[in-house]
């Protein structure tokens, strides 16, 4: 099941992009003290007591008809109406405003779980203001201190008390993959033409999908569940206009996938969105197959694949080991060769290899490339094993990890790809001290 979602709302200037910063564990959201600095939701992937969500960080919701107001108010709503359980971040330093107040509002019709955090107490003598903001109607409200790091702990147990109970199957052995990508790059009409039928409305318009479908069916005796992520939850010009809502889709669909189709428009060429949704694949460490659709309107010559190839490897550099797939929805140009590679790519997803038979290939890349030295300290290793699939995960017992410099990692698991088939799936490596 996909992860729950948790989204941080809020007038401006509160300290959303800081208490979200601190959640994450890492400065990702732009921190000023300018009010509205955060224009656009902002996504990432976290865990609390070994539960994990996706965690939204939202512009400012305000009224008035300043710049990027509007956009900011209808991002956040977004935001709200994807999440699980939703944190109302106010500032006890400026006690309750008439935007608080608007806030509320729109928290009310919301019909979710809604935490009251109080942001910026930063010493005890503040804690006694926080009582006032019982007015708004959320029950007790969390102390924070964004700068300091103070009260996440209790804020974060009572959000992950809100989240659902997901029941797995154990039993279903079917692949699962979704399509991801921007909005028109032809995710629909690839459900169709994959299915060999009209399954989900084709549009021009971008945004026309309004739910995402789970469909399964067989090929060549394997069982599939293919998930069309271009859905659109509800109508409404603010949905269809948001090409960012995209992203918070993809991330759903991509929890809940053992493989992902990145598809890319042939005639648009690679977005920076295409680099945010892949990214998101690549960190989550699922199966990945970047797929060109639209490949039949390029006019084309003998170098036109081999440089749109060279062109998808330099933006993602980080998506190496994926491969790429030219097709066209409308005529079913290598259709046929998706569902094989996604089983190809699935089974090496989940692929596991003998301790001694990757020892044998980490001892004979030490003896081609001997491992680095600092300040006459040389790297040791004494051992690896593999401690779990999807990805391929594992462990490097070293005399210390700090010695493991990052270009000697990628040339271990350059070895590592070139004895075993793991096309299509990200390799994790860790390095632990052995004591």
């Amino acid at each position: 099941m996909s992860n729950p979602t948790v989204a941080i709302v809020g007038r401006p200037n509160v300290g959303k992009s800081t208490i979200f910063n601190r959640i994450a564990g890492e400065r990702i959201s732009i921190v000023e003290d300018t009010p509205g600095v955060t224009r656009d939701r902002i996504y990432t992937h976290t865990e609390w007591l070994g539960k994990p969500f996706n965690l939204i960080d939202t512009g400012g919701i305000q009224i008035g008809d300043e710049p990027f107001l509007q956009e900011i108010k209808d991002q956040a709503e977004l935001a709200i109406d994807e999440a699980d359980v939703i944190i109302f971040l106010v500032s006890v330093k400026e006690g309750i405003s008439d935007a608080d107040e608007a806030v509320a509002k729109i928290l009310y019709r919301a019909d979710k779980p809604v935490i009251l955090a109080v942001n910026k107490v930063d010493n005890v003598e503040l804690r006694q203001d926080i009582y006032d903001f019982y007015s708004l109607g959320f029950g007790d409200p969390y102390p924070l201190s964004g700068s300091h790091g103070l009260g996440l702990g209790d804020l974060l147990d009572a959000v992950i008390s809100h989240f659902p109970e997901h029941e797995v199957d154990e039993e279903d052995s079917a692949i699962r993959f979704s399509l991801i990508g921007r909005p028109n790059v032809g995710k629909s009409s690839l459900v169709n033409a994959i299915l060999g039928e009209n399954r989900v409305i084709v549009s021009d318009i971008a945004g026309t999908t309004r739910d995402a479908i789970d469909t399964r069916f067989t090929n060549d005796d394997s069982e599939f569940v293919m998930v069309d992520t271009a859905g659109m939850r509800k109508r409404g010009k603010v949905y269809e206009n948001t090409e960012r809502y995209s992203v918070m889709r993809a991330m759903k669909a991509i929890d809940n996938s053992d493989v992902v189709l990145m598809v890319l428009n042939a005639e648009e060429g690679i977005r920076e969105q295409d680099k945010r949704i892949a990214g998101y694949a690549h960190e989550a460490g699922r199966g990945i197959i970047i797929v060109v659709n639209k490949w039949d309107t390029l006019k084309k010559d003998n170098h036109t694949l081999h440089e749109f190839e060279e062109g998808i490897r330099e933006q993602f550099v980080y998506l190496s080991y994926a491969p790429i797939v030219f097709v066209s929805a409308l005529t079913k140009q290598r259709l046929s060769n998706l569902p094989a590679l996604i089983k190809e790519v699935n089974t090496n997803h989940e692929r596991r290899v003998q301790s001694s038979a990757l020892n044998d290939v980490i001892m004979d890349a030490i003896a081609v490339n001997p491992t680095p030295s600092d300040n006459g300290k040389r790297l040791r290793i004494y051992y690896a094993t593999q401690v779990s699939t999807a990805p391929p995960t594992f462990v490097i017992f070293v005399n210390d990890p700090d010695l493991m410099h990052f270009s000697y990692e990628r040339f271990l698991e350059n070895r590592i790809r070139e004895a075993f088939d793991f096309k299509g799936t990200p390799v994790h490596l860790i390095e632990r001290h052995r004591k």
